[in-house]
Formats: structure tokens, sequence, C-alpha cells
């Protein structure tokens, strides 16, 4: 029993590098929210984008609304943020007046990324590929 938790648990590595987290830079729709009782929410199709712009290991992320000419419209309310490594599992610690909260990168790569909250809850996101009816 001992054995098949260990092998569990190193099955289950964060694989995030520090050169990895430069891959959240750019738009992300959210894609499934999973709950700690294991529903799951399928999100087919969003009215807001998440922009996440990271230099080094801060940042901010911000909600935009993708239009159908390829542009966006944007709000002034952005989201900074701190990327902090903890043996070698990455985090996301937001901070502003009203709370502070952080959430830990479970996977990433170019196409999508997920993290859990405090609350173990866990967000899966894929990278936004914008319509343009011009075209």
């Amino acid at each position: 029993m001992a054995m098949g938790v260990f092998l569990l648990l190193v099955g289950c590595k964060n694989e995030v590098s520090q050169e990895d987290i430069a891959l959240l830079n750019g738009y992300w729709e959210i894609d499934e929210v999973t709950m700690v009782d294991g529903k799951t929410k399928s999100y087919t199709v969003s009215t807001t984008i998440d922009y996440i712009e990271i230099k080094e290991l801060s940042g901010y992320r911000k909600k935009v609304y993708p239009k159908f000419d390829g542009t966006y419209d944007t709000s002034n309310d952005a989201e900074p943020f701190t990327i902090v490594s903890k043996d070698d599992i990455f985090e996301i610690h937001y901070e502003n007046e009203l709370s502070k909260w952080v959430e830990k990168i479970e996977s990433l790569d170019y196409v999508s990324f997920t993290v859990v909250n405090e609350e173990g809850v866990n967000y899966t996101y894929k990278r936004f590929i914008p319509i343009n009816a011009k075209e």
C-alpha cells in the first residue's frame, strides 16, 4: 500500500519549469472547472478572455472582450501577481486592497494550463484563438 501511494505521488510530480512560465503570456479562455467534489463544468463559449502579461516572475491578468473584427475591448482593471517557486512547484500570488489568494500551477504548455486554488478547485484554460469575421 505504501509503495502504491509513493508511486502515485511520484507520478503526479509537477513538470512545470521556470522556462515554461513565459508560456503564460497571451490570451486565454476558461475551458473547464473541476470542483473539489469532482463535478466538472465545461465552457463551450466565453464572452470574456483573460489576457496575461508576465516578465520574469511578475505580471498582471486582465479581462478582455473579443470582437468579431479580431480586436478586443478591455477593462481598466488588472490583477497584478508574482510567481513564487516553492519546492519546484510554481504558484501565482495575487494581492489587491480587498484580498489575496494563491493558485498553484498544475500544468502549463503552449495550448493550455491548469491552476488549482486554495480551496482545491481546478481551472483549466486553453489558448484563445480569435475569430476574425473580416477575412
